[in-house]
């Protein structure tokens, strides 16, 4: 209005403020805030090829790239562009168990099957082992079926790589109850604690970790062959373990914690 009746009446812009009631310092004021849209692009693209990442895992990746910008802002961002997830309300609350103290890397291993299917329709299990400490996932192993043997086998060759742990917490399964799983572990020196039957909050890691992996994996590939699926899967593993900011160890990635050896326990 103040331009209008300059431009109008060929007057000056103090008069012009003065007819309308108008302070010339708002008239004048130049905004200095930056331009979000790099910004907003760039949370975007975060959230397109992470589609399971919530605002503060993301606040995450933005502070490692050199963004500038408080949760409070990335967080009214994600929250304007529609991307809040949508989470299960559980139907019921479990009270919860007093966690054991887990002092370094491969004290204790988590390890259970997850069931996906290639686009043919042929059946694929995955053998899925995480350290509850680090929460570094060693290995991901896709395979049509699976034996105690062929267990043991993969088991064997990724302690080679990291190290055996002290503990594997398993369910009771047929391949972990096998006679070939125990006599390996024995000739290691490993225990196998097993779960209660029907007690599945007794490995609650492994149970966390497949959730995981299945929303942010298997839900957003389509695996043609086994080999395609143990390449994609193998994608996954290592960004998980080496780029992916996991809340429950401060924001670290796994490989750190395992790097270091893990003296301490995480934080809460």
């Amino acid at each position: 209005m103040v331009r209008g009746m300059c431009q109008d009446w060929a007057i000056s812009i103090r008069r012009a403020c003065g007819a309308l009631d108008f302070d010339r310092s708002t008239y004048h004021y130049t905004s200095r805030r930056s331009d979000q849209a790099g910004l907003e692009r760039r949370i975007r693209e975060i959230c397109e090829t992470r589609v399971r990442y919530g605002y503060r895992r993301v606040q995450v990746l933005l502070e490692r790239e050199g963004w500038r910008t408080n949760i409070k802002r990335t967080y009214r961002i994600y929250r304007d562009l529609g991307l809040q997830l949508r989470n299960k309300t559980p139907k019921r609350r479990v009270k919860a168990k007093l966690r054991e103290d887990r002092q370094k890397a491969n004290d204790v291993w988590a390890m259970d099957f997850v069931h996906d299917q290639l686009a043919t329709g042929k059946k694929l299990r995955v053998l899925t082992v995480v350290d509850t400490f680090s929460r570094y996932v060693p290995v991901l192993d896709p395979r049509h079926s699976y034996r105690g043997e062929d267990v043991v086998q993969t088991l064997e060759r990724i302690c080679r790589q990291v190290g055996y742990p002290k503990t594997i917490r398993v369910d009771q399964g047929t391949e972990f109850v096998s006679r070939d799983l125990d006599l390996w572990a024995y000739a290691r020196g490993v225990i196998l604690d097993f779960s209660r039957p029907g007690k599945p909050t007794d490995n609650a890691f492994i149970e966390a970790f497949n959730s995981r992996f299945r929303a942010e994996c298997l839900n957003q590939h389509w695996f043609l062959t086994l080999a395609d699926a143990r390449e994609k899967m193998e994608d996954w593993r290592r960004d998980y373990n080496e780029v992916r900011p996991h809340g429950a160890i401060g924001n670290k990635v796994p490989i750190a914690l395992m790097n270091s050896g893990g003296s301490t326990s995480p934080p809460p």
